[in-house]
């Protein structure tokens, strides 16, 4: 896209001022008309009657012969072909003007591509005029040098040559090309001061310099000033700025006024007006204008039908953009590129491959654009292979010297997660740039080196590279995997310093400061968004749920929906995460509708939410509906639903399923393993836990996560093979982290194993002195033992680090909301009701169950849970009670709630932090273990 632009642009701004001013006689040295046409063949064939002419060599007809004869060259771009007419004319010694031809060889030798002659010529020659001074700043910026261009005007200036409005013309799209506004601002004062602001070829100029710099009130106020607008140049520079600058109503009421200053458009007006359609919501004009050339001759125009394919594309309409391609009979670098881009823009990788391959078979050989959008390409399709035989490719065409090449390839062997390659490719790199820099870090970021991209953020920092919006993105993202609140409010506090806020990074900022567990922060960042998006309010929620604030990520949405602002499929995932986490069936249920009405997809991340969200809600009915539901299951809905049965103790099922994804041949990972021997070791299913482990290491070559081998110990210890467990610890490949010596301690407590229970309550607390749920885990168990001194000790290191334990929590959804109970807590608007309730059942459980002596139950009345299920007799009948609660349900709590569902014959299902307890008839899922 960006060299149709390029391209298109260029003719609007100075064509006319090419065909006038650069085309010059060595008679007069002024603006005359073209010579006639004429083909390569022919001005050879003129030049030589003229040397066999002897009444040629003392005029200036053969002058003007070889003139001619350079000039069909430049339009070939025939470099050996001006090599030859050189060395002719050097030898020739009947040239009557020898500045006037070696201005036109320094012309056609930058036509022709070979800067070095260009200057070679020029630096030799002992008298240039202004022409020739325009011949060398031309070959500048035709060979993509507008930075020389600019250097070539300074010196011109300091030498006292005057510029003529072809230099200013030349020099102003220099201008354009850098989008150096600032250096734009001094030429158009020196040209005001030299009187050519009434030049109608330096207005123009002036406007497209204004127009590539985003400038388009400066652009607007020239277009304003012209005496008479009757010049169509004007009208395409003035329409091209407002297309440039996103002006689009603008650009196209402009191009409806045509008629009435009687302005016939030309070829470039309908590609300036075009470039103002490429957005969805001008199609309908794009369209109108299509019809129109339709029946037009300047259909037939290349750079036509080029920003055609570039505005259908830009709008999505793939199939319209390549019927036009389809149709043209002939196609330069440009068309290819157009559709090219167009492909990688919607996403149509595989399409864009095609039509690389077809543009080589069509004999065109890609060039760098072309080259760069395959290497984009191949990224985006992660496509190792393809991308080496790409990088292959721009090697021998020696376009791997490119700096754009080069950042490209940086890019795809990221995506390919090849980071030696892309870290090798960048070290070779000798002029790297901001976005060199960038696209590393971003890459490091992709592939979770976090600590190196960090590094590499610091490295660009010493060697003066300025940070933007994108570099401060990916960083923040890595900081934020990293848990480095420090480092995110430093570069917060750089972005402030350097005015780069921007709604991107904002919503980064949001996510960094959530991810750091800075809740403040990120809520302050968030309320100082003037225009929030959907992705500032997604960010939000997600901040707010990864913190456990599920509930107030739930208010969040309901004021999202009072501004009128429409979730996404992101808002929604998040919302799902937001209800599984407060285990809230009816707002799970909400948010299910919600996706059905507004004919969302259920399918992919959507559907595995559902199953997890169903499950979390401990509606495991709903959740196998879901899955059951989906003709097309992906990997990770199976896993969903494997977890789900999983989480609530029913590994029979779990392991039924497991099976008939291998029968389905359902390429299994670590994840879906994971998911099974948590079903398993839940279960008590010792033999099919030890099978699926050795399958998983033998059979799928997946060498186990810490996780997997936390299962195990977990299934081992369950099953009261305390000996088998502490075996299998010790033949592991890895060094067994805290999970591990946790999951032992818990079998040993529950099967008081106090020597094996005591080994691994030290090995636990010398790896993570630090964890509140260790030392309680450890309290719980010497006191189960009746070490009091040990006990002693523990709660006096508790107190020396500081350490409290997290207050229990539980809760309940009635009628659409969630009522939250702490201990003792008497803050609920019904306490009374509620206490009361718990002492009648007290009562009931004493009289009928023999439950405890009078002062222990007083004593635990006031854990969360009882407080919880009270409320929920009082206020349900008949239907099943959900409980959630933030930490393990005590041993006590536990029979309560099994005595509950027995004499009151109610339906109870609490989810703790370590799993789902589904009480019914006096007793529970888990088998008392859990």
């Amino acid at each position: 896209m960006d060299t149709l632009l390029t391209t298109a642009k260029s003719p609007i701004l100075v064509k006319h001022s090419d065909d006038k001013i650069q085309s010059f006689s060595k008679s007069s040295c002024n603006p005359i008309k073209m010579n006639p046409p004429c083909t390569l063949k022919e001005a050879f064939i003129s030049l030589t009657n003229n040397l066999n002419d002897q009444e040629t060599h003392y005029t200036n007809r053969l002058d003007d012969a070889y003139s001619l004869v350079l000039e069909r060259c430049c339009t070939k771009k025939s470099l050996s072909q001006v090599k030859q007419i050189h060395t002719h004319v050097l030898k020739s010694c009947h040239v009557v003007d020898t500045s006037f031809l070696c201005t036109k060889l320094v012309f056609a030798y930058g036509k022709s591509g070979s800067l070095l002659d260009a200057q070679k010529v020029f630096d030799e020659m002992p008298e240039r005029t202004v022409f020739t001074w325009n011949a060398l700043i031309g070959a500048f910026l035709t060979n993509g040098e507008p930075f020389e261009a600019i250097q070539l005007f300074m010196d011109m200036n300091m030498l006292g040559v005057c510029s003529d409005a072809s230099t200013f013309a030349s020099i102003l799209k220099s201008c354009g090309e850098l989008e150096d506004c600032c250096y734009g601002f001094q030429v158009h004062g020196m040209a005001a001061k030299l009187g050519f602001l009434c030049n109608v070829y330096v207005v123009n100029s002036l406007m497209g310099m204004y127009a590539k710099c985003n400038d388009s009130n400066s652009a607007k106020m020239l277009f304003g000033r012209l005496d008479e607008k009757t010049d169509v140049v004007s009208w395409n520079s003035i329409i091209s700025a407002y297309s440039a600058s996103g002006e689009s109503l603008e650009a196209l009421r402009l191009f409806r006024e045509l008629p009435i200053f009687t302005v016939v458009p030309n070829a470039y007006t309908f590609v300036a007006t075009l470039q103002a359609c490429d957005e969805p919501l001008y199609l309908v004009f794009g369209e109108e204008i299509h019809a129109f050339l339709l029946k037009s001759e300047i259909y037939r125009d290349m750079h036509v039908t080029n920003a055609l394919v570039v505005m259908y594309a830009k709008c999505g309409k793939m199939k319209e953009a390549a019927s036009i391609f389809n149709a043209m009979d002939e196609k330069d670098s440009i068309t290819w590129n157009s559709l090219l881009s167009g492909f990688v823009q919607n996403g149509l990788y595989d399409d864009a491959v095609s039509t690389f391959h077809k543009m080589q078979n069509a004999g065109k050989k890609p060039d760098k654009y072309s080259i760069i959008r395959m290497i984009s390409t191949v990224g985006r399709l992660r496509s190792l292979l393809n991308g080496l035989e790409i990088h292959a490719y721009a090697m021998k065409r020696g376009m791997d010297n490119d700096l754009q090449v080069c950042n490209t390839l940086v890019d795809m062997y990221a995506k390919c997660c090849k980071m030696s390659h892309a870290e090798s490719l960048f070290e070779r790199i000798k002029f790297r740039d901001k976005i060199s820099w960038t696209t590393i870090i971003a890459g490091y970021v992709q592939n979770g080196y976090h600590s190196r991209a960090l590094s590499s953020f610091r490295q660009a920092q010493v060697n003066r590279i300025g940070s933007d919006t994108m570099l401060l993105a990916s960083i923040l993202q890595a900081c934020s995997e990293l848990k480095l609140s420090s480092v995110v409010k430093e570069i917060h506090v750089c972005i402030i310093r350097k005015g780069l806020y921007d709604l991107v990074l904002e919503n980064t900022l949001i996510n960094a400061y959530g991810k750091c567990g800075c809740v403040d922060y990120a809520i302050r960042v968030f309320e100082l968004i003037k225009v929030k998006n959907v992705v500032s309010w997604t960010t939000m929620m997600c901040c707010l749920v990864q913190n456990g604030l599920a509930n107030e990520a739930l208010d969040v949405f309901i004021s999202m929906k009072e501004i009128k602002i429409e979730p996404d499929s992101v808002s929604l995932l998040t919302l799902l995460s937001a209800a599984a986490d407060l285990s809230a069936l009816r707002k799970g249920k909400e948010i299910h509708g919600y996706l059905i009405r507004k004919q969302f997809v259920l399918r992919g991340p959507i559907s595995s939410s559902l199953v997890d969200m169903y499950a979390s809600c401990g509606s495991l009915k709903n959740s196998f509906n879901v899955f059951n539901s989906i003709e097309v299951k992906d990997l990770v809905l199976w896993t969903s639903m494997v977890n789900a049965y999983g989480m609530h103790g029913m590994g029979k099922e779990a392991v039924c399923l497991f099976n008939r994804m291998a029968v389905e041949k359902i390429r299994l990972d670590h994840v879906s393993f994971l998911a099974i021997l948590y079903a398993c070791s839940h279960s008590l299913l010792i033999d099919e836990g030890k099978a699926i482990f050795k399958s998983m290491v033998h059979d799928y070559g997946l060498n186990p996560w810490p996780e997997h081998y936390t299962c195990m110990v977990d299934l081992l210890g369950r099953a009261n093979k305390l000996e088998d467990a502490i075996l299998f610890i010790e033949n592991m490949e890895i060094n067994p982290n805290a999970a591990i010596w946790r999951a032992l301690l818990g079998a040993c407590k529950v099967h008081c194993n106090i020597k094996l229970g005591n080994f691994a309550a030290k090995k636990l607390l010398d790896l993570d002195p630090y964890d509140i749920k260790n030392y309680v885990l450890v309290s719980n168990f010497y006191a189960l033992c009746g070490q009091w001194d040990d006990l002693d000790y523990i709660r006096k290191k508790m107190r020396q680090k500081g350490l409290k334990k997290d207050p229990g929590c539980s809760w309940i959804e009635i009628k659409n909301k969630i009522h939250v109970f702490t201990v003792r807590d008497k803050s609920h608007p019904e306490s009374d009701e509620i206490y009361d309730k718990l002492a009648q059942i007290n009562d009931v459980l004493k009289r009928v169950g023999s439950y405890m002596e009078k002062d222990k139950a007083e004593m635990l009345n006031g854990h969360s849970e009882r407080l919880a299920i009270a409320y929920g007799l009082l206020k349900t009948q008949g239907t099943p009670i959900h409980i959630t609660k933030n930490l393990r349900v005590c041993d006590d709590c536990h029979t309560f709630i099994k005595l509950v569902s027995k004499y009151y014959e109610c339906e109870i299902i609490v989810r703790d932090a370590n799993r789902f307890h589904h009480f019914g008839f006096g007793v529970c899922s888990c088998k008392d273990f859990w």
